[in-house]
């Protein structure tokens, strides 16, 4: 299985959106690893929007993520990443296909509810980044037979 990070932006919890967000990848069939609230400081998010350090709104980014807290998740799945980045779509909320989360709840760029990591290598230094291995939890999620059929299962045992 395949972890991905999740973070619930400002906005969304100003809009009392969390649960919403959260009930999706529920009823997607993620596995919550971890979650946690909290307040990002700014020398964490430069560290990790650092990749738009030359653009012009990189200063607001910054000022915006650090403004309230945020929701930090891990979410675990057959295919994660790909799966929670389809859920959430494309980054301008105005551009984002309905159903999506983004389509359905932004019409903003950088107020747009939710980031999810980009590939296995960003989710992995995002994961270690924000959580403490003690943070991350691991248990038998009791609707796993429900989610996976028995090939996908055994497919992924074979890979360990």
């Amino acid at each position: 299985m395949q972890q991905t990070m999740v973070i619930i932006k400002p906005d969304a919890i100003n809009r009392c959106l969390v649960g919403e967000v959260v009930k999706r990848f529920e009823q997607k069939g993620l596995q919550i690893k971890a979650m946690k609230m909290q307040a990002l400081q700014p020398y964490a998010l430069k560290e990790h929007y650092a990749h738009h350090k030359d653009k012009g709104f990189y200063g607001e980014l910054i000022k915006y993520m650090s403004s309230i807290p945020s929701i930090l998740m891990v979410l675990e799945g057959k295919d994660a990443i790909s799966v929670v980045r389809k859920m959430v779509g494309s980054t301008q909320g105005r551009e984002a296909a309905p159903g999506t989360i983004r389509g359905d709840y932004s019409v903003s760029n950088q107020s747009n509810i939710i980031h999810a990591s980009e590939n296995e290598k960003v989710a992995k230094a995002e994961i270690a980044r924000l959580f403490k291995d003690e943070e991350i939890h691991d248990y038998k999620k009791m609707d796993f037979d429900w989610i996976y059929s028995r090939d996908e299962k055994y497919i992924e045992k074979a890979k360990r």
